[in-house]
């Protein structure tokens, strides 16, 4: 990405309070007392934001070197752990040390072992399971690729594998894909890699991973409250945590001019008042309109498509009140 934060210049407040007001309730951000909003300059920000990241860009990559001693590979596996359970903490109680010891033989691979991982009971119990399918599609983009969902097509795709050919064949979409390959292959433990600015990156995919990736010292495991989705917004609307997005500089003055056309005579310096021009006004009604229609049609859209995901999250609530069913009868009395 071309973009840098620390180059952003800080945006002075319009001459008119009012003019200043509605552009601030445009973009969201909050007014200061000195007219300017707040930026990537201000050292507070940048000292909060960059604390909370830096753990992530000074870790070194893990890499298993087939031949290490044990003491090497325990350095791996804990490593393993970290990232697939979303710096979860693992008792000890709850360790695979049937598949430990595989890896430590040389029988499996550092990506073998991530499968694994993956499809076992300790990690689907807590990222799947409990999860609207959304969620978890969410958390295993993370957990295994490293980054976040980057538009709604791949969040699709992911739910589809889940719901034709289920958990397992999901898993194996993400480490059987080019992708993981690229950047992981066989023997380094996936690590995140959204947060950092890279060739080919869209703003969305940066966005959202600090979205979902809080701080170097939260879990995912903390974070599945109610395991609600946290980027549908933003990945239905195609725009960064879910915002308004202007595509250009007429349609953001369409918004904060929005009804002031004709809506008050024009007050002379004389006290008098003059009547707006309406031959001017009525010229402009017609694209106006045209501006109305075509927001009112991506709002048709938005609508469609957040109609899409609550459906899928109904189908996710529908799955998980069977397992519960299920789980249920295995204490009911039984009549032969």
């Amino acid at each position: 990405m071309a973009n840098q934060p620390s180059a952003v210049l800080p945006v002075k407040g319009a001459s008119a309070d009012w003019l200043r007001t509605a552009v601030i309730n445009i973009v969201n951000r909050p007014a200061t007392s000195d007219q300017s909003i707040s930026t990537a300059e201000d050292p507070i920000r940048q000292e909060q934001f960059y604390s909370a990241y830096q753990p992530f860009k000074e870790a070194d990559k893990v890499e298993f070197i087939p031949g290490a001693s044990d003491a090497e590979a325990e350095v791996v596996i804990r490593a393993i752990y970290r990232q697939v359970m979303g710096n979860a903490h693992v008792m000890e109680s709850e360790r695979l040390t049937t598949l430990e010891s595989r890896f430590k033989g040389g029988e499996l691979t550092v990506r073998e072992f991530v499968r694994a991982l993956a499809k076992s009971e300790l990690y689907r119990s807590r990222f799947f399971d409990n999860c609207y399918s959304y969620r978890a599609v969410e958390l295993n983009f993370k957990h295994l690729l490293g980054r976040a969902p980057d538009n709604f097509d791949e969040t699709r795709f992911h739910t589809g594998i889940l719901d034709t050919k289920g958990f397992e064949a999901d898993i194996d979409s993400y480490i059987d894909s080019d992708e993981y390959q690229s950047n992981f292959g066989e023997y380094i433990v996936p690590a995140y890699r959204g947060f950092s600015s890279r060739p080919g990156q869209s703003m969305l995919e940066f966005t959202n991973m600090f979205d979902i990736l809080r701080s170097a010292s939260s879990s995912d495991k903390a974070q599945t409250k109610e395991n609600k989705p946290q980027l549908t917004s933003a990945i239905i609307r195609n725009s960064p945590y879910g915002k308004f997005k202007a595509d250009n500089v007429q349609d953001l003055l369409a918004e904060v001019f929005k009804g002031s056309i004709g809506s008050a005579p024009i007050p002379k310096p004389d006290g008098t008042y003059e009547q707006p021009d309406i031959s001017r006004t009525s010229s402009e009604v017609p694209e106006a309109a045209r501006r109305q229609i075509a927001a009112l049609e991506q709002q048709v859209e938005d609508q469609a498509a957040e109609i899409a995901a609550l459906k899928a999250q109904l189908a996710d609530a529908t799955r998980i009140s069977s397992f519960g069913s299920a789980q249920l009868n295995k204490w009911r009395p039984r009549s032969y």
